[in-house]
């Protein structure tokens, strides 16, 4: 039993450092740019515009989307690093060694996703140092900061694993993030509280899974959020359920990697 366990360790260790060699050492295409677009939103929305607004729930403006910016930076990379990654191994047909490996698909599927988990929280990291050139960073609750920003980016990891079974082209990988990802982003509070959206706007909000990342993170950071944590956590939890089901369903009958 242990000797089954360890191998099991073993395996998906291999996979996850895989991942991480992978992405550091295209740094300058993986690393580099949520930088310096996350540097320029500070710019633009933190110092010129929001000289202008002010404050927002009380605190100032550039702190405000701090938190946003940062969760957005954590989701994307999480994302785009496990769809991109696993479409590659299955256009380049090396998928299929880890399919002839005496490997359950949970080790495989754990592995690509801590993998997309390693890249948004590193990403993360980065955005956190950027933002300290234009606002102090404070800590509320460190222990909500850190497992909502696990939470997230382990259920974008798992978004990203079924957008990459399902595309035939490398077209395919980006249309999630361009048409879907990115629309949620700018509507889940980033730049805005959604107190300040029409009673109907607010309850279209409430479908938005991002707004509660993003309001949970916000809380672990500067103590206030729309939305409350129990919510916040009970729709990552179950979310992350939810895929993981997914994902494993299509990854056990083959879809997109068998003919």
């Amino acid at each position: 039993m242990l000797a089954f366990i360890a191998m099991h360790r073993i395996a998906f260790m291999t996979i996850l450092m895989k991942e991480i060699r992978r992405f550091m050492r295209i740094w300058q295409q993986t690393l580099l740019p949520p930088a310096i677009t996350m540097t320029l939103y500070f710019i633009i929305f933190g110092s010129l515009i929001g000289s202008r607004i002010g404050e927002m729930s009380g605190i100032s403006y550039m702190s405000f989307i701090m938190p946003g910016l940062i969760m957005m930076s954590v989701i994307n990379n999480a994302y785009s690093n496990v769809s991109s990654s696993f479409f590659s191994n299955k256009f380049q047909r090396s998928v299929e060694e880890l399919l002839v490996a005496p490997l359950p698909n949970s080790v495989i599927l754990t592995g690509f996703v801590f993998g997309g988990v390693a890249r948004g929280l590193m990403t993360g990291i980065i955005v956190t140092m950027v933002a300290l050139f234009f606002t102090d960073v404070t800590v509320f609750n460190f222990w909500i900061l850190s497992s909502v920003v696990l939470l997230s980016s382990i259920l974008f990891s798992l978004a990203g694993f079924i957008n990459a079974l399902y595309a035939n082209k490398f077209d395919d990988v980006s249309i999630v993030p361009t048409f879907l990802l990115t629309p949620l982003s700018y509507l889940g509070g980033v730049f805005f509280s959604t107190d300040l959206l029409p009673s109907h706007w607010q309850i279209v909000s409430q479908f938005n899974p991002i707004l509660y990342m993003v309001n949970g993170f916000r809380y672990g950071m500067l103590g206030v959020s729309d939305v409350s944590l129990a919510t916040c956590y009970t729709i990552l939890i179950s979310l992350i359920l939810i895929l993981f089901f997914i994902s494993m369903r299509l990854l056990n009958r083959g879809k997109g990697i068998r003919p």
